[in-house]
């Protein structure tokens, strides 16, 4: 299998970067280690998860975000990485575009 993120998905895993490292230095660079690592587990879980609006939700372990993404044959793309701390109806609405 092979994950591919879109670029949508790189903006919001940027986004979600700069906001941690503005709470403290270095935890930028742990949000993103972390979500990799939840993104590169995908590769053995892809498919398990439940699914939200034509996508598959996978939780990250150490921050409040959600990893939708779907999968096509042999390949995995992540569409988006989003906050679940943000209203619903700004999810549904990202998941939409």
């Amino acid at each position: 299998m092979k994950i591919e993120i879109l670029s949508i998905a790189m903006s919001d895993i940027q986004l979600g970067q700069r906001f941690y490292e503005q709470q403290q230095e270095g935890l930028g660079v742990y949000f993103l280690d972390s979500l990799f690592s939840d993104i590169d587990a995908l590769l053995l879980y892809a498919g398990i998860h439940q699914q939200f609006f034509g996508y598959y939700r996978a939780l990250s372990k150490r921050f409040p975000y959600a990893i939708y993404y779907r999968v096509s044959g042999q390949n995995i793309q992540v569409w988006r990485v989003l906050d679940c701390r943000q209203k619903p109806s700004r999810i549904v609405k990202a998941l939409k575009r």
